[in-house]
């Protein structure tokens, strides 16, 4: 297939795969687009088509996501770990650790990379303790005599989401500057025939301080010389981009999203003699059509009906359907039942409680432990914090913000949305993210949407009857995403400078969110959750038909 003097390599990623192994959904109990298993068809075609010369590369994210993960994590931690287990299967060559698979904390991750047979690459972990990199910071692997580099970084705004605990040991360094210092150190000692960047960090923006960009894949290739090939993931984006560096050579970089929907892959072409670069050529390929292999899935058939067994267990009933969907347009029943299981299991005076899921329900019937998973993909455990009522308005400001218009007229929208493209989707979508629309219990109080931002929320009381106050202190619950300042709820919001946010933290749970929910449920068996109304939008003659109007254009309906 290849001239005499060439010798042709393939390169494969995958990223953020979240525990998308099986092409089965664990968690909705039906059939999945996108699973290892349809990769692993893909790569084993590839590496005959190729003559062995694929390089197969993962850049993070895996622990967390579909409850197979959580069951190998968790539940049955005695035994392989199951990511490890599927990559040494698989045959991958290097991957990166992203920062879904730090927030499992110590035990698991580190019992992973142990029993993963593939180097865990992470320039920028850096152990406390000696100032050297906790994990390896690049590998060299060679294909028919190609020397090939690959760096491997991590989004340095972890702790901006999880607590120290999970992360105790370590820092994180700017990637910017980590790449250009083990770049000096790959050219000098390594003269490696392609190097190739792996970053668990998206393209750009998102967090940004003054030290650290959290996606800032853009700026480490255009700030670093040296770069062939850069793979990156973390915003659940697919990329397809050729970047020019400051010296004016233009890199390709490649983020297949999430969900193991896709790979990215780059065909690289070397001279025989002098092995150097002749071209490079790549793009995103999805993985949907490719049938599962069968050898993987013999394999691991037995983990399979180990996480299928646990994921059907019936944990209760619920006498009625309750929705996500309906968190967004006032107060609802499962939002309510939510903040109604935080201020049980912390005792505390206001919860505050966003959908992580844009458009969910658990159905009116028999609860299974799955349903909780389509509730809460990832771990987050409940905290609460010392916050003042001045500070509790203003983070609902700045959620409700977000969240909601302000209208001039009875005819405009009342939720921030972004018009669809016709030839994309059907629905309107919201302008900002979802999981950050914090509403609150515990107090009532009306959002005005004629009022500009800043001024919209008025809290009229404790829910109890008792007076609020903007200068007493009160005990909030939330998750443990927003107690670390995750969405920056806290700290533009609130205002409470990031680094006062630890001392704030007054109670930490043992378990995560989701298995108080459980718990709860089971304990009741039949439970028939109910919205608390002690907030909602005004004026309600310009309000209640906008909603309406929304709604429809959100989600559809007559």
């Amino acid at each position: 297939m290849t001239p005499h003097d060439d010798i042709i390599i393939k390169l494969i990623e995958t990223s953020d795969v979240h525990g998308c192994i099986f092409p089965y959904d664990f968690i909705n109990r039906q059939s999945l687009e996108g699973s290892l298993a349809r990769v692993f068809t893909h790569v084993k075609n590839e590496n005959i088509r190729y003559g062995g010369n694929v390089v197969l590369l993962d850049n993070g994210d895996i622990l967390q996501g579909q409850p197979s993960c959580y069951f190998s994590n968790y539940v049955s931690p005695e035994r392989p770990n199951l990511a490890a287990s599927v990559y040494n299967y698989m045959g991958y060559d290097a991957q990166v650790i992203g920062n879904h698979d730090i927030e499992t904390g110590h035990p698991v991750y580190d019992k992973w990379i142990a029993e993963t047979d593939c180097p865990t690459l992470g320039a920028n972990v850096i152990d406390t303790s000696t100032g050297q990199p906790y994990l390896k910071p690049y590998t060299i692997i060679e294909r028919s005599g190609i020397r090939i580099a690959v760096l491997g970084l991590v989004t340095a705004a972890i702790p901006y989401w999880l607590h120290n605990d999970l992360w105790s040991g370590l820092r994180f360094e700017e990637m910017t500057i980590t790449a250009r210092h083990w770049m000096s150190i790959i050219q000098e000692k390594e003269h490696p025939d392609l190097t190739v960047g792996l970053f668990h960090s998206g393209k750009e923006g998102g967090i940004t301080t003054t030290d650290y960009e959290e996606n800032a894949t853009l700026r480490v290739v255009r700030e670093v010389e040296g770069f062939d090939l850069v793979f990156f993931g973390h915003d659940h984006l697919t990329h397809h981009d050729w970047i020019e560096n400051s010296s004016g050579k233009k890199v390709l970089c490649l983020d297949p999203s999430s969900n193991a929907l896709y790979v990215a892959e780059a065909e690289v072409r070397f001279d025989r003699k002098s092995h150097s670069i002749r071209s490079i050529r790549g793009g995103l390929r999805s993985v949907k059509s490719c049938t599962p292999d069968t050898g993987f899935l013999r394999h691991f058939q037995h983990e399979a009906d180990l996480v299928k067994e646990y994921v059907e267990r019936r944990i209760g009933h619920f006498a009625h359907t309750i929705y996500t969907r309906d968190c967004y347009f006032g107060s609802a029943p499962l939002t309510d039942f939510i903040h109604d299981v935080q201020l049980k299991i912390t005792g505390a005076d206001i919860s505050l409680n966003a959908p992580l899921t844009f458009d969910t329900c658990i159905e009116a019937g028999d609860v299974h432990v799955s349903d909780l998973f389509n509730l809460y993909k990832y771990e987050n455990q409940i905290y609460v914090l010392r916050m003042t009522g001045h500070e509790i308005h203003q983070l609902l400001e700045m959620s409700y913000g977000q969240w909601v218009n302000t209208m001039q007229t009875a005819d405009d929208h009342i939720i921030l949305l972004t018009e669809p493209a016709p030839s994309e989707r059907k629905h309107y979508l919201f302008q900002n993210l979802a999981f950050n629309f914090e509403s609150a219990a515990g107090i009532d109080y009306e959002v005005d949407v004629t009022r500009r931002n800043g001024e919209k929320v008025r809290i009229l009381q404790m829910s109890n009857g008792e007076p609020f106050s903007m200068d007493q202190w009160y005990r909030v619950a939330m998750n443990s995403y927003r107690g670390n300042g995750g969405g920056e709820l806290l700290t533009k919001g609130a205002g409470i400078p990031f680094e006062q946010i630890p001392e704030r933290i007054i109670f930490r749970s043992e378990h995560d969110q989701r298995y108080y929910l459980m718990h709860e449920i089971e304990k009741k068996q039949e439970t028939d959750p109910q919205a608390h109304h002690n907030w909602r939008f005004v004026p309600e003659a310009w309000t209640v038909p906008a909603l309406e109007r929304d709604k429809k254009l959100l989600f559809g309906g007559g």
